[in-house]
């Protein structure tokens, strides 16, 4: 044996054994199923303990340290959330302006999203990525900036002026999501409905939008939770006259007991888990990665 070959047993045989005393519990199948249980316990125990929380103190009548639990449950607090002004007025605004304004998005935003997709024109990509300025920046400030346009347009505590501040959080979604939609759609089954001898529109309506039509649902949903949530905005445009249910929110949180906000938060959270859950699955289907794939 040369001494090349000796070096190399040599130093193989004293690496060996520190590399096998180092991973040899990851050839345990016991010890990996053990550690991925302790890691999904300990991630959906850090997702659901605050929502459990926000359960108890929904139906808490008395709730004191340091009980891991309520010492009685009562359902007086939901009746008194139910029976007072503020929050069925709140409601209805609520229900009344994010429609609206997912209905202008879809309006404004869908034409430029079938754009974005099917044309090529200078500074195309600038002006796509630009559209994420709107996050790009602290949004108290840019709607502050916006109030003041709005208080020389009289639009300050309007209802319209609520729906245009709450249309700058939705512009993004609305756009970004329906392109990829309108991306995934093959440009072969475009192509033999004109070979058939099917003009531009009736390509659009039979074969481009029905194809993308998952990808603009989902993007209307995201953009009415995107409305509904808004709470920054509608506080400086909307206020006084103006109460939306997450500015109301804060008045909750901040001056009543904590079932109170707690059941609000609920109350709050319903519309957007039942949108999601309608919208999960296509939120899920391959051929709308595929779409943000060619992006």
């Amino acid at each position: 044996m040369s001494t090349s070959e000796a070096a190399t047993t040599t130093v193989g045989e004293t690496r060996s054994p520190t590399r096998v005393g180092l991973t040899w519990f990851w050839d345990v199948p016991e010890f990996r199923r053990a550690m991925g249980l302790i890691l999904v316990l300990g991630l959906s125990g850090f997702l659901l303990l605050p929502l459990a929380t926000l359960l108890l103190w929904a139906f808490a009548d008395e709730w004191r340290y340091p009980s891991l639990v309520p010492q009685s449950f009562s359902l007086r607090w939901w009746e008194w959330v139910f029976t007072i002004g503020d929050v069925g007025s709140a409601v209805r605004y609520s229900f009344m302006t994010a429609p609206v304004v997912t209905v202008i998005a879809a309006i404004i935003c869908l034409p430029a999203a079938y754009s974005f997709s099917r044309f090529r024109f200078p500074g195309r990509r600038a002006l796509f990525i630009s559209l994420l300025a709107a996050n790009a920046f602290p949004k108290i400030g840019l709607y502050v900036a916006i109030a003041t346009l709005f208080y020389r347009l009289n639009l300050m505590g309007t209802f319209w002026g609520v729906v245009l501040i709450q249309l700058v959080g939705t512009l993004v979604a609305m756009v970004w999501i329906p392109a990829a939609g309108f991306d995934s759609v093959a440009r072969e089954l475009e192509d033999a409905a004109r070979d058939a001898g099917a003009g531009a529109l009736r390509v659009f309506w039979s074969i481009t939008l029905p194809l993308a039509m998952p990808a603009i649902i989902v993007a209307s949903f995201l953009a009415f939770l995107a409305a509904f949530d808004e709470a920054q905005g509608t506080l400086v445009v909307g206020s006084p006259t103006i109460v939306t249910m997450p500015v109301l929110m804060y008045t909750l949180v901040v001056n009543y007991p904590e079932p109170v906000g707690a059941i609000f938060s609920i109350l709050l959270s319903a519309p957007s888990v039942i949108l999601l859950l309608i919208a999960r699955r296509s939120l899920l289907a391959g051929y709308l990665a595929a779409g943000f794939k060619g992006r």
